[in-house]
């Protein structure tokens, strides 16, 4: 016979007093931290834990005693139980306290390498409405809020568009207004729930792997431009059909739309990179700008969500990889050739490396259509193209830029850096706890000079790091 487990404890009249890693709060209770989620210091609450561990526990407020003086009246209808935004209930002052303190614990505590002062975060020009790109998942089980399991509350139709919750992966959270992305959003993706709905069109089961609808992706740009894909998952006969009646509603109802897609998606993830998308009106592509310089963005491309605060993510790059016009530079994780392109003019040459080979067709159109004829972009895994014979044929680069995903750069990047030996490497990171590790394997040949935090994700615990590091 199994053992019963005992209760988890409820703690009572608990103050919060810090902000923790993932959006968290953090409190004490004698020798045991606790991690809450949606609490803001300052408050008094009782929690329920839900996880115990030896020196820690997770738990959720169940009562508010006393609400902070620093809590802030979160703006968005779906706060609290969609997990994207989890401090909306901070204000954004506190908020970029907290990224600057969050960059310095890491690159100090995982780093431990010798630190300048570092330069006052960089905050959002925007703090809603910022993101340019938006995915939303589609799905025959919505997921029911506590409220609506207490009230009993029965859907006559469980379908819904709108976010996975996490630990729930065949599970949406129906969205109905969302202030990540400019209104225009809100509208396509509730016009398509309604066409869906009033037709009685399928929607995917991720346990099962049918239905029709199945993911919607939502770009704009800062050149008026939208893009919209729609995932589909055909079943049966007529579904294609089906499919492009949804397309002709969404295209004969929103103009504004310069670039409509969609494609059947038969795998079983809802990733489009080694798929042919098909156009349904307009172009494959939208375009962003920056100063002169006009980019290219397909479906497929990796754009930098927050285009306001992009602009002053890669001004600092240049800042820090200070070029004169003489320079080989090499830009890592070049995606469609922005920061490439954006430094070009001031340096010799540039050559650029990425793993997907539609972002690097980009970034050579990128190229031409700015009249930049000092690049050079190469596709492939980098540890595997960016080799001594690499180098050796390309030649010694005076500026490495660095800008790898969250994961940081694989070990045998790291090595092949230092061997080429450039004067400089500029890294740019989303990921301060993997940037702390690679600088910790650099720290022999190279010391950090400068550290510039810029804010690209408001009301999240997401923050990019630029540092500055100079040959010893």
């Amino acid at each position: 016979m199994a053992r019963k487990k005992k209760p988890l404890p409820i703690l009572e009249n608990i103050t919060i007093e810090d902000i923790a890693a993932e959006g968290k709060s953090l409190a004490r209770v004698n020798d045991m931290v606790v991690f809450v989620p949606f609490a803001v210091p300052g408050d008094v609450v009782d929690l329920q834990v839900r996880k115990k561990k030896h020196h820690y526990c997770e738990a959720e407020v169940i009562r508010f005693i006393k609400k902070s003086e620093q809590r802030t009246e979160p703006k968005c209808q779906h706060f609290g139980v969609c997990g994207g935004c989890k401090w909306q209930n901070l204000p954004y002052e506190e908020q970029l306290k907290a990224k600057q303190k969050q960059v310095h614990d890491q690159l100090t505590r995982i780093g431990k390498v010798e630190l300048p002062e570092f330069r006052p975060i960089m905050g959002s020009v925007k703090t809603f409405e910022y993101r340019n790109k938006l995915e939303f998942g589609c799905c025959n089980k919505r997921w029911l809020t506590r409220e609506e399991v207490a009230e009993g509350t029965v859907y006559d139709n469980m379908n819904g568009i709108g976010f996975h919750i996490t630990g729930a992966f065949d599970k949406i959270l129906p969205i109905e207004k969302c202030w990540l992305m400019d209104d225009l959003h809100n509208r396509i993706r509730n016009t398509i729930r309604d066409y869906a709905f009033s037709t009685g069109m399928t929607f995917f089961d991720l346990r099962q792997q049918h239905g029709l609808l199945r993911d919607i992706m939502i770009r704009n740009s800062n050149t008026g431009e939208w893009m919209v894909l729609v995932q589909f998952h055909y079943d049966e006969e007529g579904d294609h059909e089906r499919a492009l009646g949804l397309m002709q509603h969404i295209a004969d109802s929103f103009p504004e739309i310069t670039s409509l897609l969609y494609v059947d998606n038969q795998k079983c993830n809802d990733t489009f990179g080694d798929l042919d998308l098909t156009v349904f009106k307009g172009n494959d592509h939208i375009f962003e700008t920056m100063e002169s310089l006009r980019f290219k963005v397909g479906p497929k491309s990796f754009y930098q969500t927050n285009t306001d605060q992009a602009y002053h993510l890669y001004s600092v790059a240049r800042e820090f990889a200070q070029l004169t016009g003489n320079e080989m530079v090499y830009d890592l994780y070049t995606g469609t050739g922005t920061i490439a392109n954006f430094v070009a003019r001031d340096a010799r040459q540039v050559v650029g490396i990425e793993y997907v080979p539609e972002a690097i067709e980009d970034a050579k159109v990128n190229s031409d259509i700015n009249g930049i004829g000092n690049t050079k972009f190469y596709a492939g895994d980098m540890k595997d193209i960016l080799t001594d014979e690499f180098i050796a044929q390309h030649g010694q680069p005076d500026v490495i830029i660095t800008d790898p995903p969250r994961a940081g750069m694989h070990a045998d990047v790291v090595s092949t850096i230092l061997r080429a030996n450039p004067k400089r490497i500029v890294y740019v990171s989303c990921n301060p706890a993997t940037q702390a590790r690679d600088l910790q394997l650099m720290d022999a040949q190279y010391r950090v000079e400068a550290v510039q935090p810029v804010d690209m994700f408001p009301h999240t615990p997401h923050v990019e790091n630029v540092v500055l590091l100079v040959k010893r």
